[in-house]
């Protein structure tokens, strides 16, 4: 992958539905600080079409180069397929003539938890029902142990407005690509080995994939440098 820091702030590429609209991040500079342009404080505003509303996203909190943009990415991966880099927190789905659709994930908190190699989108679900693994229960049983019998979709679920469920050789891995009701998590190693995003992303990328998409999952390097995000507020 190719992109700069600079290239992402002067020329970040977003995508709206099914088509991808050119537009320079600009900024504001106030009494107060930052001010992020209006066109991507709309692009994570709330969601008031769904069984229940989705907020916004304060994007004067988030690195903007966590957020939704085209960009440079050399693969030899076909268009349509998602390759996620547990070690920069990115999700890429792959698009033609060396371009991808990018977005920013949470990943697991330990390299134990995560899943690697590849897989396929094995089944799709709005606003989906989570149930905790067996796992997830006997390493927190207080924290997962009273929702062993699963928990309807809806504001407080875990896995948000939308999942994507990894499935190999037929078979569902128990690992996930979904929201989140922690939208500041996302960038850092904190879940139980599923791949979060921002419910505005999630949403996105769930009507740009079909079923049987490929998803390749690049392996966790414990080595790996943590990325360095931070807000616009103290910097960026």
């Amino acid at each position: 992958m190719s992109i700069s820091r600079r290239s992402v702030l002067l020329g970040m590429t977003f995508a709206l539905g099914g088509c991808i609209t050119q537009r320079p991040v600009t900024t504001q500079t106030a009494s107060n600080g930052y001010v992020p342009d209006p066109y991507y404080v709309s692009m994570y505003g709330p969601i008031t079409t769904e069984p229940w509303p989705i907020p916004a996203i304060d994007i004067s909190k988030i690195d903007p180069l966590l957020l939704r943009q085209e960009v440079d990415y050399a693969t030899d991966q076909k268009a349509g397929t998602i390759v996620v880099d547990v070690n920069s927190r990115f999700l890429y789905l792959i698009r033609e003539n060396g371009k991808a659709l990018r977005y920013g994930v949470g990943v697991g908190k330990v390299e134990a938890f995560n899943f690697e190699g590849n897989a396929d989108i094995g089944r799709k679900a709005k606003w989906p029902r989570w149930t905790p693994t067996k796992d997830m229960i006997a390493r927190e049983p207080e924290r997962y142990g009273p929702y062993a019998g699963g928990m309807d979709g809806g504001p407080d679920n875990p896995l948000g407005p939308r999942a994507l469920y990894l499935y190999r050789d037929g078979r569902d891995t128990l690992y996930r690509l979904h929201g989140t009701t922690q939208p500041y998590t996302i960038g850092t190693k904190v879940s139980s080995g599923c791949i979060r995003l921002f419910n505005q992303d999630i949403i996105d990328l769930y009507r740009r994939i079909p079923v049987g998409t490929k998803v390749v999952v690049l392996p966790s390097d414990p080595n790996a440098s943590t990325p360095n995000f931070a807000a616009p507020a103290t910097g960026v």
